[in-house]
């Protein structure tokens, strides 16, 4: 993508963009600053391959795109654990991620039929392009119920992400997502334009250092709370239910079919998460 009269900045994540800001002075008066510069959030597009051939195309924010590769293959159920990815090719000027899969070892869903992800995939949507909800729902396990996380942990989660959203935190624009152990200490963090993006890239990390793997049971005291901005979406239970994630902080509202879906598979939701109280929507009996 070409960047033509545009200035780039020197974080990761952030591009700067020429703007003009608009004053109120009284009813009808407005007054119009100069040019200048704002930083905004990097988008561009991603295509994941398996094999050489196209799985899915996703708008996200540059950078970790191996994770991101490995957590949405994971959280789709194509893969169970690292070493089911043979290698891993990440060409940075082209924004493709091909990881290469022995097939004889892994049974890959068939990319030339009308059911792959070969679309374009919204910044905002992280299960357009499946044929049905009943789709995803096989690939995902109940969790056991037990008394494990404190309410302080929940209360501090939020702070932890917003202290690391560096991206978010110069443009506003965008999303994070991080992982918490059970004694509320901080295992991983990333930031991406889509949410879905950013939760994929903390599984892809948590997957690539073995916290979650599909052949065992969540380890101790390595994963047990994955903390959102934004709003709560049925794609978010989905990944935590993959990667036997048992509790969702996040810092808006959940949707109808999130809490359904959380419900069902034994995912307890705490969500507008603040300082001085937060809602739990499933499973209360997890929280201390």
């Amino acid at each position: 993508m070409t960047q033509d009269n545009q200035d780039k900045s020197n974080l990761v994540g952030i591009l700067d963009r020429h703007h003009h800001h608009y004053s109120k002075l009284s009813n009808s008066n407005f007054k119009i600053t100069k040019n200048s510069l704002d930083k905004v959030v990097h988008e561009e597009p991603l295509q994941i391959k398996i094999n050489d051939k196209i799985l899915s195309i996703t708008m996200r924010t540059p950078g970790h795109d191996n994770l991101l590769a490995i957590g949405f293959l994971f959280s789709e159920g194509i893969i169970e654990n690292f070493s089911d990815i043979s290698n891993l090719h990440l060409y940075e000027d082209s924004n493709i991620v091909n990881v290469i899969i022995d097939k004889n070892k892994v049974s890959l869903p068939d990319l030339n039929s009308h059911s792959k992800r070969g679309t374009i995939t919204s910044a905002s949507c992280g299960v357009c392009g499946r044929e049905s909800i009943d789709d995803i729902l096989s690939i995902c396990n109940p969790q056991e119920i037990y008394p494990t996380i404190k309410k302080e942990f929940i209360q501090k989660s939020v702070n932890i992400l917003r202290e690391n959203q560096t991206i978010f935190s110069h443009t506003g624009g965008c999303h994070g997502a991080a992982a918490i152990n059970n004694n509320g200490d901080l295992i991983s963090v990333f930031e991406d334009i889509g949410r879905h993006n950013a939760v994929d890239k903390v599984i892809g990390s948590l997957v690539k250092n073995d916290f979650v793997n599909k052949s065992k049971k969540l380890i101790p005291n390595k994963t047990s709370i994955l903390v959102v901005s934004g709003r709560l979406s049925f794609e978010i239970v989905q990944k935590c239910a993959v990667a036997s994630i048992p509790v969702i902080s996040s810092v808006s509202a959940p949707s109808s079919l999130a809490v359904d879906l959380a419900n069902e598979l034994g995912i307890t939701i705490t969500s507008f998460v603040r300082s001085n109280g937060f809602n739990i929507y499933t499973h209360k009996e997890r929280i201390l």
